[in-house]
């Protein structure tokens, strides 16, 4: 039964690398990037694109949420052929973690070797504001699952992945670079994933804070854990959306969380379409 899993999970993957090869044929991904809540206006200039929505790519779930759009954006900038993900999948939709992972694995299958992926989260340290970006060095991965179980193959990559350099420091120091010259306020911090989707609590917070955690989210690491096992560089530039709970000015609210993500889109949009140019 493991065994037939794991071969309809492969064959799915190749199906969805295959659809999109065929909407495009010759297009091999240089950089990619994906995403959060609210910033669907983020999206890089881009040449030459073409947009596929995700319900027409097989294997790929659907967007559930409220500010994810849905879609998959290939175009070129700066000479360098760029994936796009607008919206994303989460652990508290209902999704299975490896479904969480098949775009990023089919993106790979194409030949992804770079990606940066993109969060709303809560800030759990005064300094880090909402509007501010922080560039992540680590996470606290307490999801309650890891997108690698049950479903390894040789061709993923080892089983037991190293995560010690899970954001690359090189990549990552590029980032704040970027920000800085753009003079967009941006941090570095340690992000805790959690199952949600109910926000955290204040007494969670402390926890938290208490293990080292800077920011607090519900995403980003079951697209990580199998980017990093199959080789794929990977930084995240996530932006505080609200105070977390139980911190002065904390406000729990997923629509003020789409409004500020429409304000900071387009610092986000230069950042991005900075970072193709210097990657």
């Amino acid at each position: 039964m493991r065994h037939m899993k794991i071969n309809l999970y492969i064959g799915a993957i190749r199906k969805a690398a295959a659809f999109i090869k065929k909407r495009a044929p010759g297009f091999t991904p240089d950089i990619g990037f994906v995403l959060g809540s609210g910033l669907a206006k983020a999206v890089p200039p881009l040449e030459k694109t073409l947009t596929i929505p995700y319900r027409d790519i097989p294997g790929f779930p659907r967007t559930t949420v409220p500010g994810h759009e849905g879609k998959l954006i290939l175009g070129r900038s700066f000479g360098r052929s760029v994936a796009v993900m607008q919206g994303r999948f989460h652990y508290y939709e209902g999704h299975a973690m490896e479904s969480i992972a098949l775009p990023v694995r089919a993106l790979e299958y194409m030949g992804l070797k770079t990606m940066i992926v993109t969060a709303a989260v809560g800030s759990m340290r005064e300094k880090v504001k909402p509007g501010h970006f922080t560039v992540l060095t680590d996470h606290i991965n307490l999801m309650g699952r890891n997108p690698l179980r049950a479903f390894h193959e040789e061709e993923f990559g080892t089983m037991f992945p190293d995560m010690t350099q899970a954001y690359d420091p090189r990549l990552s120091k590029l980032i704040l670079a970027v920000c800085k010259k753009r003079k967009v306020p941006a941090h570095s911090g340690v992000y805790v994933a959690v199952g949600g989707p109910s926000y955290e609590t204040p007494a969670e917070i402390r926890a938290f804070r208490a293990l080292g955690g800077d920011v607090v989210g519900m995403s980003v690491v079951p697209e990580v854990v199998p980017a990093r096992q199959m080789g794929i560089t990977t930084a995240g530039l996530v932006w505080t959306s609200n105070m977390a709970a139980g911190l002065p000015g904390a406000i729990q609210n997923h629509g003020d969380v789409l409004a500020l993500g429409a304000r900071v889109s387009d610092d986000l949009r230069g950042v991005l379409s900075d970072l193709i140019k210097a990657v």
